[in-house]
This record gives C-alpha cells, structure tokens and sequence, in this order.
C-alpha cells in the first residue's frame, strides 16, 4: 500500500519509508511547494533524526534551504508556517500511530494543508519516476527556535482562574513540551508527560478505549473534574468527563459553542460523521452548520472558504479561524477548559444536555468493492424511507427522521466505515442488524 495518502505521507520506517525514499521526498518537495525555503518540524519518534537528516539533505540537494524547528508539535510547525510567512513546511511525524511508523505532514503558504488531490499525488509521481540531479549550490540549513513565542501565543487563551481539578495524559507525545506551562501545576495532574517515541505506557491514539485507562485511573484517583488526552503530535485532543467516561470528540463541536456563539449568525464546520445533535444544540445560539468532508486536507481550506469561527471531527481534531484555519490539540483544551469553568456544571451534566442520539461509533470492513457495498446500502435505506437529508462528498450521509448512517472508504486504511445515530437504542440496533445483512455479500 502507498505510503502517500489523502492527508499525508505515512508508513513503518524501514520498510514503507527509508532513506532513499526519504531524500528523493525532500529533494522535489520545492517544486510541489514552488518555493526555496522550507521550515521543518519533527516530533519524538525514535525514527525522527533519521528521517529529518534523509529529508534535509535531499531538500538542500534541490538547492532549497531549511529552517530547522526543531523537536515541537505540527500545530506548532502550522503556526510558524502562517504566522512567519514561510511557502511551505514539512512536520515529520507519524501523528497517532504506533512507534515503529513515521510520516510527513506538508504544507503550503498561511499554513494551507497539501494533501494527494493538491500535491502529493505529483509528489509520488516524481519521487517513483524521476532519479534527483543534486544542484551544485546547496541550500543552507538555519535554526528558529518559536517555542517561547508558541506558548505566547496560545496563553491568551489560557482562562483567567481554573476552578477545575484536571488530569492530563500526553501520552509520551509532543504536548508535554508545552501543557505544563500552559496549564501550570495548580490543581493539574500530568502523566506521560516525558516526550518519549517509544510510547512505553500506551500507543498516542486516543480513540483506543485501551489507551485511555490511565487517564480514567487519574481522573477517579485524583477526583478531577476533566480528563484530557492529546495524540503523538498534539493536533488532536480528546476528553473524559469526571467520572472517568469517554466522551464523544464531536460532542465537544457543540460545547464550544458557549465560547465561540452568541446568537448573532456564525458558520461552524463539522465532518461528515459528526452527530446531527451538535446542529440541533448550536443552532439557538447563532450557528450555521456546514458538513464537509473527513481530514485537515478538506477541514481547513473550508473552514476559511465559509470564513467560519471554528470546526472539528469525530477523530478529535478542532480547527479555528483565529489559528490560522488550522487544528490545535492544546487550543481546544484551553477552551473547554475555559467553557467547562465558565458554565460551572459537571462535564458529564452539560454532555448530556447536548447528546441527543444513540452512535454505534465507527464500525470498519474489510471491502474490496466499496463502491458498490456502498451503493446497495443507500439504496435500500432509501426504499424504505424517504431521505430528509443526502450528501455524497465523502461516501455517503443518508439522513431520515428518526435516524442516520454515513458509509465512507477509509482514506488512510483499506476499510471501509459505517456510522449511525438513532433517537433510541432498539432503532439503531435494528438498523445496524439491516446493515450487516446488506453488507454481508460484499465482505
């Protein structure tokens, strides 16, 4: 399988990425950027020093220069990109994966994200086809340390007191570079906060229920009132509520809201997985919703065509117009932090006044034909019920009165997924009782 996907470059180092491929990446990335200066970043990852040398070396070779970020997280690399007005930049990184895997997150100008459809896909041809002719004037290599203008930066959002207990797991990833002194030590407990790229004490994907027992533990141990977990590179973040319950990464889409909204018109973004309850709950307040496809690829170019406030996904990342378009992991935990101590209610009380649906959460299949899997399954919800709602940009969302599924090919894995919310817990069991005897045949 390509290590080039819809969002980024990604596989296990040593087998899908190695030095070679790693150089030839570096060398032509100045033409897909059309620039001669590019910043990179790199996380933790035991891999990371030798990717960054491969990557650098073959950058310099296309007589481009390098401004070296050094270890930091990608919303760090987002924001240097936008906010020190370099044409492009590279965080090398493997995001939630396990720690034999790595990858590159590129991006353009104001810190616009290049995915297959805008680059990478030119990238991979000229990387599989085309042999490097080093330049004979190398580009140079300099360093920029931001990290003391990064927490700055986001410390304007840090809230004005924290009544809150709060526990935090940044699972050996980036973020402990930067929560502590974001969040300081009041009140605050930390765990795994050592950045470490072998993820000795759990895999930085927070979605994993396995990967969350910690933090429960912290949370019930300490009596915290939230608990927060950040992925390998901090662009992600998700939560707990004080007793230790998962809570659902779209949800928090809706509770942002009584940050962001005050009934005046707003546009907000939301994948295409997301619950219909975040529209349901924001719309008092002001919201428009947009629903748009899955991956920072799509999220952020959109969310500055719409000029909305902010976004997020099921996958638990947020976006937000006043960070350059782009997903912070610690921004939006500075924020639900900031709503959580402003509304003055228990985490798992305000949760409830916005979850409305019952979810099945992701399911995957193994599907060869996943076009046509996906064509039988809207047409035989449809026949029975007449859609009040339908998209077809990212698989398919099939909306009815009292329920919702999407059916979407994977873009990073060979599956294919299915969600679905229902207003009670026996309609969504008997939906997805229908659904896998419609998928069945093509499994």
């Amino acid at each position: 399988m390509s290590v080039f996907h819809a969002y980024d470059i990604r596989g296990v180092y040593g087998k899908d990425l190695y030095p070679e491929r790693v150089y030839k990446m570096g060398f032509f990335l100045p033409v897909i950027l059309n620039t001669k200066q590019i910043a990179v970043g790199r996380d933790c990852r035991v891999s990371s020093p030798a990717m960054y040398k491969s990557l650098v070396q073959g950058i310099c070779d296309a007589g481009a220069s390098v401004v070296d970020l050094g270890e930091t997280t990608t919303p760090m690399v987002y924001y240097a990109t936008a906010k020190h007005g370099f044409e492009g930049s590279v965080q090398i990184t493997a995001s939630h994966n396990n720690a034999e895997y790595n990858g590159l997150k590129v991006s353009r100008a104001q810190g616009m994200p290049v995915g297959y459809d805008n680059g990478l896909n030119r990238l991979e041809e000229l990387v599989t086809n085309h042999t490097p002719v080093p330049e004979k004037r190398r580009g140079s290599v300099t360093f920029l340390d931001l990290k003391e203008e990064y927490v700055s930066f986001l410390s304007k959002w840090i809230p004005n007191s924290l009544p809150l207990k709060v526990g935090v797991d940044c699972s050996n990833g980036m973020a402990g570079m930067f929560v502590k002194k974001l969040l300081g030590t009041n009140r605050v407990f930390y765990i795994n906060e050592k950045p470490d790229g072998r993820f000795p004490n759990h895999p930085p994907n927070p979605l994993v229920p396995e990967n969350i027992k910690q933090l429960q533990a912290l949370v019930t141990e300490k009596n915290c009132d939230i608990g927060i977990i950040f992925d390998g590179d901090a662009d992600r973040v998700m939560f707990t509520d004080e007793q230790g319950t998962f809570v659902s990464p779209d949800l928090i889409i809706a509770l942002l809201g009584h940050y962001f909204l005050d009934g005046s018109p707003a546009k907000v973004l939301q994948d295409i997985r997301s619950s219909k309850a975040i529209g349901e709950y924001l719309l008092p307040m002001g919201a428009k919703m947009h629903t748009w496809r899955v991956g920072r690829a799509f999220a952020t170019p959109k969310l500055k065509e719409i000029d909305g406030l902010y976004g997020g996904e099921l996958a638990g990342h947020y976006y937000f117009k006043d960070f350059f378009y782009s997903d912070s992991g610690l921004l939006a935990a500075l924020l639900v932090l900031q709503v959580l101590s402003s509304l003055n209610k228990p985490f798992s009380e305000v949760i409830r006044k916005i979850k409305k649906y019952e979810s099945s959460g992701e399911i995957n299949f193994r599907v060869d034909r996943k076009q046509e899997a996906m064509d039988a399954l809207k047409a035989h919800f449809s026949s029975q019920e007449a859609p009040v709602a339908t998209y077809d940009f990212d698989g398919y969302r099939v909306e009815f009165s009292q329920w919702w599924f999407n059916v979407r090919p994977s873009n990073t894995e060979p599956y294919l997924r299915f969600i679905a919310e229902a207003r009670g817990q026996d309609l969504l069991q008997e939906k997805l009782q229908e659904m896998r005897i419609i998928i069945d045949p093509f499994l």
